[in-house]
Order: C-alpha cells, then structure tokens, then sequence
C-alpha cells in the first residue's frame, strides 16, 4: 500500500487487514515531520491530543483543546500527499453526538480523513452517530488516556476475566457501530491477539503485543525524545539504528511490517 502514490483511503485499511499487511502508523504534530513520516511510507498519521504531553509539556492530555486539534491537524494535513490523517477528538468533544459532530467536521475541513475518540458505552451512539453522517471513526480501546483520572494513572488494561471479556464486548460494539479502525492500547498480548482474531475491523496495536494488524507510537517516543521522562515498555529508540529521523522511520515502518516490532520486551502478560 505504501508503494503507491495514490492517496490511502478507508476501503485499504481492511483491505491491508485481509491480504495480511501490516500498517504502520506514527503521530505527527507539524507539516516538517509530515513530509518524512509521507516519504517514509507510514501508512497513517495520527495527530493525537498526545500533543498535550509531548508538545505542550503537560502530565496528561485533559487540558488539549479542540482548537489545538484543528491547528496541528491543519499544520500535518500541509504536509502529507499520500497517508491517511487521523485526528483525536479532545477531551470532551465527544460528549455528546451533536458536540461530536461538530468538532470532527472541523477535523475533516482542517485536512483529516477519520477523527479517533476513546472510550465505548455511550461512545457507541456517538460512533453511529457520525458514520451515518458520512464521517470516518477510529474507536480506541484499553488504556485510554483521557480516563486517566478514573483509571488512577496510566496502567494496562483488560487483566482479569471479567475485565478481558468487557473488553472483548467494546470491541464487538464499536464495530457494530460502525467504526473502521480499532486502537488497543496497553492491553495484554493474548488478550490483544484474540480482540484482532474476533474483530471485523482492522486493529492497531500500542502497548498491544504483535498480533495486532498495525502498529502506532508517538513519534518522539520512537526518536527517543523523551529525555526526562519514564518511558513506557512498549516503545522503541529507532533512531539508535536508524541513523536520521528519515532512517528510524524508514526501520520502524520495517519493523512493523516485518512482524519483528514490538516484541516479547515490548508487550504486556
């Protein structure tokens, strides 16, 4: 799919899933890394409200505005001529479907494709809600980082039968409602292994073991810009090996389809 100088659209995404091709999908903040993370062959880019954290400096992503999504989301949408750009829903944008959409037809007018938000439950009806308007989700699953507060921290989610199964029940529900692509994020490896097998979308993993049909970072993380911060099992330094920020992307994408990251070392029991 990367080869191809066509834009990639929603229809590839399971397309991709179901002749085994794995998908690579870094975040991205501004139209500079846009271009390398395009050239590079990522498959998607995600603006996500991670940029609360590694752009704004803040201890969680609660504090992003929509504003700010629609300014980086312009900003990478500048940059790319082939990824699909994905754009978080800030915290609380998604509070109800008639907020919900609103604040995706300013991502998608800013240059997204798909708009991701967290969580399931009434987010089912939020979820139908815009794909009966014509707007592409991504669901996100797990470790969810705005239910930080709820959640006492950022901790691996879904251990535990009880727990494993509700999750398994979310996955079954945000397909059901209509979303096209599926984030897990700190989740168990088995467990993010049987979510994918179960699932009628695609799902890309962080935190989520292999088994997952992509793969996502934060790209500072994956440039080891983290200096100062406790970085979490799951990321790799790519640019150690790499050489440029143009060659660790280049290995991560590799990597990722090549089925060699994440590994044991990178994934939750």
């Amino acid at each position: 799919m990367s080869t191809s100088p066509r834009p990639v659209s929603v229809p590839d995404l399971a397309a991709a899933r179901s002749e085994g091709r794995k998908l690579a999908m870094l975040t991205c903040y501004d139209a500079g890394f846009a271009r390398t993370l395009d050239a590079a062959g990522v498959d998607l880019v995600l603006v996500g409200d991670s940029l609360g954290m590694v752009v704004q400096g803040r201890s969680s992503t609660l504090p992003v505005t929509m504003d700010d999504m629609v300014y980086h989301t312009r900003c990478v949408a500048a940059g790319l001529s082939r990824a699909l750009l994905v754009s978080d829903l800030s915290f609380q944008a998604d509070a109800t479907p008639a907020r919900a959409l609103e604040a995706s037809t300013r991502l998608l007018q800013a240059g997204a494709t798909m708009v991701k938000l967290e969580g399931a439950g009434h987010k089912m009806e939020t979820i139908a809600w815009l794909v009966e308007r014509e707007i592409p989700v991504c669901a996100h699953l797990g470790l969810t980082p705005q239910s930080v507060l709820r959640f006492g921290g950022f901790k691996v989610q879904g251990r535990g039968e009880s727990a494993a199964e509700r999750l398994r029940a979310e996955a079954r529900g945000v397909a059901e409602a209509g979303a096209a692509l599926l984030v897990l994020e700190g989740v168990p490896a088995d467990l993010a292994a049987t979510i994918t097998a179960e699932s009628s979308i695609p799902t890309i993993g962080i935190g989520a073991g292999p088994q997952c049909d992509g793969q996502v970072l934060v790209l500072h993380d994956m440039l080891g810009l983290d200096a100062g911060v406790r970085r979490p099992k799951f990321v790799k330094d790519f640019l150690a090996e790499g050489g440029s920020v143009a060659g660790a992307v280049e290995a991560y994408v590799a990597a990722v389809r090549d089925g060699s990251f994440p590994g044991p070392e990178h994934s939750y029991a």
